[in-house]
């Protein structure tokens, strides 16, 4: 079935068999850019479940992950093309021990280099290229650490599907790919980019949601382990933590609570675990503050 044609129930019982259970909004966020062909970005703290989206869709789809990793100083050569110097390095050698070099000319020699057999084509280049089968899905991950020279060129690739390289001339999608953008929100991205795009806040899930969640991903810890984990990692959130846990640290912890035999939380089992949810010392100072027994009890209650 063509994703223009889809429902937003369609959409959901797809993203639910690849193991990703959205929310309603997201849900509607996603079937929209499919049924519009308009890139989304999606912007949220850090762990809840933004680039997961694009696997997912490229799981269900079957088109290829093409994901481009942005950083500060991120550039054309990194993130569109750039020529395989070495490659054009042994042809001319080769041309000169041949002596076709001398028969060719300078101006035809130069001509050879740029060709597109010595073109190297990174993400956003690779991702409008024809290519056989359904559209390949890009993702643009982390957005917000790129520079704003980057984040206007991105703007103009994104508008038209289509590069050009001076050499070879312009590229262009013959269908353009699944776009999705992440943002953490280290820095605005500028309004013109947000225009192009549809766009979606990612929350933390729902106490329920995040349940169903684990018992999703993690299948073999119980019922009651779930729900706890679950019910602490919300309370861990409430506490103002440098680095708040998102769904992935809550997957982490109930897998290694799992893999250490548990069904449910003790204080001792919160403690020496504690590393697979929170990453800074300083959070974890924050959670011995406010008392593991605590945690634990709370949990408890609130699994129940």
């Amino acid at each position: 079935m063509s994703q223009t044609t889809l429902t937003v129930n369609e959409v959901s019982e797809a993203l639910a068999q690849h193991d990703y259970l959205a929310d309603e909004g997201l849900t509607t966020a996603i079937f929209l850019a499919l049924a519009l062909r308009r890139p989304l970005l999606l912007e949220g703290e850090a762990g809840v479940g933004k680039t997961e989206v694009a696997k997912v869709l490229s799981r269900w789809t079957g088109g290829e992950l093409i994901r481009l990793q942005c950083y500060e100083g991120i550039d054309v050569s990194q993130a569109v093309y750039d020529w395989d110097y070495s490659r054009q390095l042994l042809h001319l050698r080769a041309a000169e021990a041949s002596g076709e070099a001398q028969g060719v000319g300078t101006e035809a020699l130069e001509g050879q280099l740029y060709n597109e057999r010595f073109l190297l084509k990174r993400a956003l280049l690779r991702a409008i290229s024809p290519i056989a089968g359904p559209p390949p899905v890009l993702l643009i991950d982390e957005i917000d650490r790129a520079d704003d020279e980057f984040e206007a060129y991105l703007l103009e690739v994104l508008s038209d599907f289509q590069v050009t390289v001076p050499e070879l001339g312009v590229f262009r999608a013959e269908r353009p790919p699944i776009v999705i953008l992440t943002s953490n929100r280290t820095r605005d991205v500028h309004d013109a980019l947000k225009r192009r795009c549809l766009y979606h806040w990612v929350e933390h899930p729902t106490f329920e949601r995040e349940v169903q969640i684990v018992r999703l991903r993690v299948p073999y810890v119980s019922e009651t382990l779930a729900r706890q984990v679950a019910a602490a990692v919300e309370t861990l959130r409430e506490l103002n933590l440098y680095k708040p846990p998102g769904v992935a640290e809550t997957i982490d912890w109930a897998t290694a609570l799992g893999r250490l035999g548990l069904s449910a939380l003790s204080d001792a089992s919160v403690q020496t675990t504690l590393g697979t949810v929170l990453k800074y010392r300083e959070d974890l100072e924050r959670v011995q503050q406010h008392g593991v027994a605590d945690l634990v009890k709370q949990a408890i209650e609130r699994g129940l």
